[in-house]
């Protein structure tokens, strides 16, 4: 009974460690340089150019390591994209919120760079503008790639580049692109 007792709790104690080890929780936040890309940018039968907006996003995530070399990590961010549009007569801001849900692939290079590949899927949560439309999309579709650099064993730096593959507006073909710098702590 003694031996039955002691190799239950070595293996609840094993089991424990291993999946401490495998699921890793965090948080992270950086900046957005974000622009919308398409043909013939039309407001109001009016056309515009794009230039970026600088912006912000943050969230948590989940790091399921499944291998020595490979883990999977599903984030729930809140990113602000958009454009600032402007012609020779006037020019506003686009700022639209999203509840975006990234689900990278890493790929180890080594012990402290992985290359993050993964779909992404972004809900509409607020637009502002500087014009009186509510023309935005409220679902888009994107892929995101990048890259990981572990600083310690908790915080790690990124930098990813989001390119949206539907349309973010009801008005104009205009897809969302998004380049992402990130700081975050996993635990």
């Amino acid at each position: 009974m003694k031996k039955i007792i002691i190799l239950a709790a070595v293996l609840t104690f094993s089991f424990t460690a291993l999946h401490a080890q495998a699921v890793k929780f965090g948080f992270k936040g950086g900046l957005n340089y974000a622009n919308q890309t398409g043909s013939d940018i039309t407001v109001n039968s009016k056309n515009y150019k794009t230039d970026a907006i600088t912006s912000y996003h943050a969230g948590l995530l989940v790091e399921l390591k499944l291998t020595d070399g490979f883990a999977i990590q599903p984030e729930l961010l809140y990113s602000t994209e958009g454009a600032t549009y402007k012609n020779a007569i006037e020019d506003f801001k686009n700022e639209l919120g999203y509840l975006s849900i990234p689900v990278m692939a890493k790929i180890s290079l080594n012990k402290a760079i992985s290359l993050d590949l993964g779909p992404q899927a972004s809900f509409l949560v607020s637009e502002k503008n500087k014009f009186d439309a509510k023309n935005a999309e409220t679902f888009e579709f994107g892929v995101a790639g990048g890259l990981s650099l572990n600083i310690t064993e908790n915080f790690f730096l990124q930098g990813r580049y989001v390119l949206g593959l539907t349309d973010a507006s009801k008005e104009a073909q205009v897809k969302n692109s998004v380049l992402q710098v990130s700081a975050g702590f996993k635990f």
